[in-house]
Order: C-alpha cells, then sequence, then structure tokens
C-alpha cells in the first residue's frame, strides 16, 4: 500500500487536498492512472505527465504541476503530489 497527499495551492495557499491511497506496491507504469484518480478527487483537469514529472517524484519523492503542464487554464497556481508512505 502506497499513498500520495495531493494539493492545490493558489497564492502559496492550500485551496484543495486529497490523499490517494493505492493498493498494492506502487509502480511508475501505473502513474498516469494515479494523477488521473487524484485530479478527479481533486475536480481538476489533470495535466500532461511527461518524463521529467516522473523522474521528479522518484528522485525527490513529490512532483510539482504548473499551469505550464495542463492544456486547458487549471484555474490554480501548483498541484504538488508527495509520497508520504
Amino acid at each position: 500500500m502506497f499513498r500520495i497527499w495531493a494539493k492545490v495551492l493558489t497564492e502559496d495557499k492550500i485551496v484543495k487536498q486529497t490523499v490517494y491511497e493505492g493498493e498494492g506496491a506502487f509502480a511508475y507504469s501505473s502513474f498516469f492512472r494515479y494523477l488521473a484518480e487524484i485530479c478527479d478527487m481533486l475536480d481538476v483537469p489533470t495535466p500532461v505527465l511527461l518524463k521529467p514529472h516522473i523522474l521528479q517524484y522518484a528522485k525527490f519523492r513529490h512532483v510539482v504541476f504548473r499551469p505550464r503542464d495542463f492544456i486547458e487554464d487549471p484555474g490554480f497556481d501548483k498541484l504538488i503530489l508527495e509520497n508520504i508512505s
């Protein structure tokens, strides 16, 4: 089991947050599915997931998505995913 804390920030203040709990072992091959489910839980658009995002999460145990990572305007400043397992 693993847990990911997702936060939506506007002007450096948390406006939405959730904890995603996955069953089994964490798999980087399923990272987009985790991201899409988290965004559905938060009711925000899903960002474009690139290899540098996955590498940042693997190395630092967190990743930051900014408005430039979304196809449409997300309406917030940052989406942060942190590993809390």
